[in-house]
Protein backbone atom coordinates (compact mmCIF):
# COMPACT_ATOMS: atom_id res chain seq x y z
CA UNK A 1 0.00 0.00 0.00
CA UNK A 2 0.92 3.66 -0.02
CA UNK A 3 2.69 5.74 2.63
CA UNK A 4 1.70 9.06 4.15
CA UNK A 5 3.71 11.97 5.48
CA UNK A 6 2.40 15.09 7.18
CA UNK A 7 3.68 18.01 9.19
CA UNK A 8 2.16 20.54 11.58
CA UNK A 9 4.31 23.36 12.97
CA UNK A 10 3.91 26.58 14.90
CA UNK A 11 6.40 28.42 12.68
CA UNK A 12 7.11 28.05 8.94
CA UNK A 13 9.34 24.98 8.74
CA UNK A 14 10.80 22.91 5.92
CA UNK A 15 10.22 19.16 5.71
CA UNK A 16 13.37 18.32 3.72
CA UNK A 17 14.78 15.94 6.35
CA UNK A 18 11.65 13.77 6.61
CA UNK A 19 10.95 13.98 2.88
CA UNK A 20 14.43 12.57 2.19
CA UNK A 21 13.40 9.35 3.92
CA UNK A 22 10.08 9.21 2.08
CA UNK A 23 11.92 9.61 -1.24
CA UNK A 24 13.97 6.47 -0.59
CA UNK A 25 10.79 4.49 0.04
CA UNK A 26 9.32 5.63 -3.27
CA UNK A 27 10.66 2.91 -5.57
CA UNK A 28 14.13 2.41 -4.07
CA UNK A 29 13.90 0.89 -0.58
CA UNK A 30 10.15 0.49 -0.84
CA UNK A 31 7.59 -0.69 -3.45
CA UNK A 32 5.79 2.66 -3.71
CA UNK A 33 6.84 3.38 -7.30
CA UNK A 34 3.55 4.56 -8.80
CA UNK A 35 3.76 8.27 -8.18
CA UNK A 36 4.12 10.78 -5.39
CA UNK A 37 2.93 14.21 -4.37
CA UNK A 38 3.31 16.87 -1.70
CA UNK A 39 1.30 19.98 -0.78
CA UNK A 40 2.67 22.93 1.17
CA UNK A 41 0.40 25.53 2.72
CA UNK A 42 1.69 29.09 2.60
CA UNK A 43 -0.67 31.69 4.04
CA UNK A 44 -4.07 31.27 2.39
CA UNK A 45 -2.57 29.50 -0.59
CA UNK A 46 -0.96 26.14 -1.19
CA UNK A 47 1.41 24.74 -3.76
CA UNK A 48 1.47 21.14 -4.87
CA UNK A 49 4.14 19.08 -6.62
CA UNK A 50 3.10 15.77 -8.19
CA UNK A 51 4.69 13.19 -10.46
CA UNK A 52 3.43 9.75 -11.57
CA UNK A 53 7.07 8.61 -11.74
CA UNK A 54 8.79 6.88 -8.82
CA UNK A 55 9.74 9.38 -6.14
CA UNK A 56 13.26 7.97 -5.84
CA UNK A 57 14.08 8.83 -9.45
CA UNK A 58 11.96 11.92 -9.96
CA UNK A 59 13.82 15.17 -10.76
CA UNK A 60 10.85 17.05 -9.28
CA UNK A 61 11.24 15.13 -6.01
CA UNK A 62 14.92 15.99 -6.01
CA UNK A 63 14.00 19.66 -6.35
CA UNK A 64 11.57 19.46 -3.42
CA UNK A 65 14.11 17.52 -1.36
CA UNK A 66 16.71 20.26 -1.80
CA UNK A 67 14.39 23.29 -1.79
CA UNK A 68 13.55 24.29 1.81
CA UNK A 69 9.96 25.45 1.34
CA UNK A 70 8.72 26.84 4.65
CA UNK A 71 5.22 25.83 5.74
CA UNK A 72 3.13 25.27 8.87
CA UNK A 73 1.11 22.42 7.30
CA UNK A 74 2.26 19.79 4.80
CA UNK A 75 0.63 16.67 3.34
CA UNK A 76 2.66 14.17 1.27
CA UNK A 77 2.12 10.72 -0.23
CA UNK A 78 3.94 7.99 -2.15
CA UNK A 79 1.77 5.60 -4.11
CA UNK A 80 1.53 1.88 -4.71
CA UNK A 81 -1.37 1.67 -7.14
CA UNK A 82 -4.30 -0.64 -6.43
CA UNK A 83 -7.31 1.40 -7.61
CA UNK A 84 -6.78 3.36 -10.82
CA UNK A 85 -3.78 3.24 -13.12
CA UNK A 86 -0.46 5.02 -12.82
CA UNK A 87 -1.36 8.53 -13.96
CA UNK A 88 -1.06 12.10 -12.76
CA UNK A 89 -4.79 12.40 -12.06
CA UNK A 90 -4.56 9.41 -9.72
CA UNK A 91 -1.65 10.83 -7.74
CA UNK A 92 -2.19 12.15 -4.20
CA UNK A 93 -2.64 14.55 -2.46
CA UNK A 94 -6.02 15.75 -3.73
CA UNK A 95 -7.31 19.27 -3.11
CA UNK A 96 -10.81 20.78 -3.12
CA UNK A 97 -12.13 24.19 -2.07
CA UNK A 98 -14.72 24.48 0.70
CA UNK A 99 -15.72 27.62 2.66
CA UNK A 100 -12.96 29.58 0.95
CA UNK A 101 -10.25 27.15 2.06
CA UNK A 102 -8.12 24.63 0.21
CA UNK A 103 -8.64 21.20 1.76
CA UNK A 104 -5.93 18.64 1.03
CA UNK A 105 -6.30 14.89 1.48
CA UNK A 106 -4.12 11.78 1.14
CA UNK A 107 -5.08 8.18 1.85
CA UNK A 108 -3.29 4.92 2.51
CA UNK A 109 -5.36 1.76 2.16
CA UNK A 110 -7.85 0.03 -0.07
CA UNK A 111 -11.64 0.38 -0.12
CA UNK A 112 -14.49 -1.60 -1.68
CA UNK A 113 -17.91 -0.25 -2.64
CA UNK A 114 -16.56 3.29 -2.90
CA UNK A 115 -18.28 3.83 -6.26
CA UNK A 116 -21.60 4.08 -4.41
CA UNK A 117 -20.53 6.90 -2.08
CA UNK A 118 -22.60 10.09 -2.16
CA UNK A 119 -20.23 12.70 -3.59
CA UNK A 120 -22.79 15.34 -4.55
CA UNK A 121 -21.24 18.08 -6.67
CA UNK A 122 -17.67 16.99 -5.84
CA UNK A 123 -16.78 14.70 -8.72
CA UNK A 124 -13.46 12.79 -8.82
CA UNK A 125 -11.07 13.57 -11.65
CA UNK A 126 -9.25 10.25 -11.47
CA UNK A 127 -10.25 6.67 -10.71
CA UNK A 128 -8.85 6.05 -7.23
CA UNK A 129 -10.89 4.93 -4.26
CA UNK A 130 -9.02 7.63 -2.35
CA UNK A 131 -10.34 10.52 -4.42
CA UNK A 132 -13.85 9.06 -4.27
CA UNK A 133 -13.55 8.95 -0.48
CA UNK A 134 -12.30 12.53 -0.37
CA UNK A 135 -15.16 13.78 -2.54
CA UNK A 136 -17.59 11.95 -0.25
CA UNK A 137 -15.99 13.51 2.81
CA UNK A 138 -16.07 17.05 1.42
CA UNK A 139 -19.65 16.57 0.25
CA UNK A 140 -20.71 15.44 3.72
CA UNK A 141 -19.20 18.60 5.19
CA UNK A 142 -20.89 20.72 2.52
CA UNK A 143 -24.28 19.13 3.24
CA UNK A 144 -24.03 19.42 7.01
CA UNK A 145 -22.56 22.94 6.98
CA UNK A 146 -23.74 24.88 3.90
CA UNK A 147 -22.09 27.96 5.45
CA UNK A 148 -18.73 28.03 7.17
CA UNK A 149 -19.30 26.83 10.77
CA UNK A 150 -18.02 28.85 13.70
CA UNK A 151 -16.68 25.92 15.74
CA UNK A 152 -13.65 24.21 14.22
CA UNK A 153 -13.62 21.31 16.67
CA UNK A 154 -17.23 20.49 15.85
CA UNK A 155 -16.24 20.18 12.19
CA UNK A 156 -13.36 17.82 12.89
CA UNK A 157 -15.50 15.77 15.22
CA UNK A 158 -17.90 15.26 12.31
CA UNK A 159 -14.97 14.42 10.01
CA UNK A 160 -14.06 11.68 12.48
CA UNK A 161 -17.60 10.27 12.17
CA UNK A 162 -17.29 10.25 8.38
CA UNK A 163 -13.88 8.60 8.58
CA UNK A 164 -15.34 5.87 10.80
CA UNK A 165 -17.92 5.13 8.09
CA UNK A 166 -15.27 5.06 5.36
CA UNK A 167 -13.13 2.68 7.41
CA UNK A 168 -15.98 0.18 7.25
CA UNK A 169 -15.23 -0.13 3.51
CA UNK A 170 -11.65 -1.31 4.09
CA UNK A 171 -8.29 0.06 5.19
CA UNK A 172 -8.52 3.80 5.68
CA UNK A 173 -5.50 5.69 6.98
CA UNK A 174 -5.74 9.37 6.05
CA UNK A 175 -4.29 12.84 6.46
CA UNK A 176 -6.41 15.95 5.91
CA UNK A 177 -5.55 19.64 6.23
CA UNK A 178 -7.22 23.00 5.70
CA UNK A 179 -3.95 24.87 6.11
CA UNK A 180 -4.36 25.45 9.83
CA UNK A 181 -5.15 22.01 11.20
CA UNK A 182 -3.70 18.63 10.26
CA UNK A 183 -6.12 15.77 10.94
CA UNK A 184 -4.84 12.18 11.15
CA UNK A 185 -7.04 9.07 11.16
CA UNK A 186 -5.69 5.55 11.64
CA UNK A 187 -7.07 2.26 10.42
CA UNK A 188 -3.89 0.16 10.54
CA UNK A 189 -0.60 2.11 10.58
CA UNK A 190 0.02 5.76 11.40
CA UNK A 191 2.72 7.19 13.68
CA UNK A 192 3.65 10.63 14.95
CA UNK A 193 6.37 12.47 16.82
CA UNK A 194 6.47 16.01 18.24
CA UNK A 195 9.81 17.78 18.44
CA UNK A 196 10.28 20.72 20.77
CA UNK A 197 13.00 22.15 23.02
CA UNK A 198 15.37 20.77 24.10
CA UNK A 199 16.06 19.63 20.54
CA UNK A 200 18.47 16.80 19.79
CA UNK A 201 19.84 14.81 16.89
CA UNK A 202 17.85 12.50 14.64
CA UNK A 203 19.01 9.85 12.19
CA UNK A 204 16.96 8.60 9.26
CA UNK A 205 16.11 4.92 8.90
CA UNK A 206 16.18 4.86 5.11
CA UNK A 207 19.20 7.05 4.39
CA UNK A 208 22.54 7.67 6.09
CA UNK A 209 21.54 11.20 7.10
CA UNK A 210 21.65 12.78 10.55
CA UNK A 211 20.55 16.23 11.64
CA UNK A 212 21.06 18.26 14.79
CA UNK A 213 17.75 20.09 15.18
CA UNK A 214 19.21 22.40 17.80
CA UNK A 215 21.24 24.08 15.05
CA UNK A 216 18.14 24.72 12.91
CA UNK A 217 15.50 25.73 15.47
CA UNK A 218 14.67 28.22 18.19
CA UNK A 219 13.57 27.28 21.72
CA UNK A 220 9.97 28.19 20.83
CA UNK A 221 9.66 25.92 17.77
CA UNK A 222 7.19 23.00 17.87
CA UNK A 223 7.03 20.57 14.95
CA UNK A 224 5.00 17.37 14.62
CA UNK A 225 5.67 14.80 11.91
CA UNK A 226 3.03 12.18 11.01
CA UNK A 227 4.11 9.16 8.98
CA UNK A 228 2.80 5.73 8.08
CA UNK A 229 5.91 4.21 9.64
CA UNK A 230 8.64 5.84 11.77
CA UNK A 231 11.29 7.69 9.78
CA UNK A 232 14.11 7.86 12.33
CA UNK A 233 16.03 5.22 14.27
CA UNK A 234 16.88 7.05 17.49
CA UNK A 235 13.60 8.75 18.45
CA UNK A 236 10.38 7.59 20.12
CA UNK A 237 7.42 7.55 17.76
CA UNK A 238 3.82 7.09 18.91
CA UNK A 239 1.41 4.82 17.07
CA UNK A 240 -2.25 5.69 16.68
CA UNK A 241 -4.73 3.00 17.61
CA UNK A 242 -7.21 1.53 15.15
CA UNK A 243 -10.10 3.96 14.74
CA UNK A 244 -8.21 6.76 16.50
CA UNK A 245 -8.01 10.31 15.17
CA UNK A 246 -5.76 13.15 16.31
CA UNK A 247 -6.00 16.81 15.36
CA UNK A 248 -2.81 18.87 15.29
CA UNK A 249 -2.67 22.65 15.34
CA UNK A 250 0.58 24.61 15.25
CA UNK A 251 2.57 21.46 15.98
CA UNK A 252 0.63 20.36 19.05
CA UNK A 253 -2.34 18.13 19.70
CA UNK A 254 -5.31 20.47 19.70
CA UNK A 255 -7.10 20.64 23.08
CA UNK A 256 -10.20 18.45 23.24
CA UNK A 257 -9.34 16.94 19.85
CA UNK A 258 -8.23 13.39 20.61
CA UNK A 259 -11.40 11.51 19.71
Amino acid sequence: MCELLGMSANVPTDICFSFTSLVKRGGDKGPHKDGWGITFYEGKGCRTFKDPEPCSYSPIAKLVQQYPIKSKAVIAHIRQANRGGVALENTHPFTRELWGKNWTFAHNGQLTGYEDLDMGIFEPVGLTDSEYAFCYLINQLHKKYPQKPSKDLEVFSYIKQCADKLSQLGIFNMLLSDGQYVFAYCSTDLHWITRKAPFGKAKLLDEDVEIDFQKHTTPNDIVTIISTLPLTSNETWYKLNTGEAILFNKGEINPFSSF
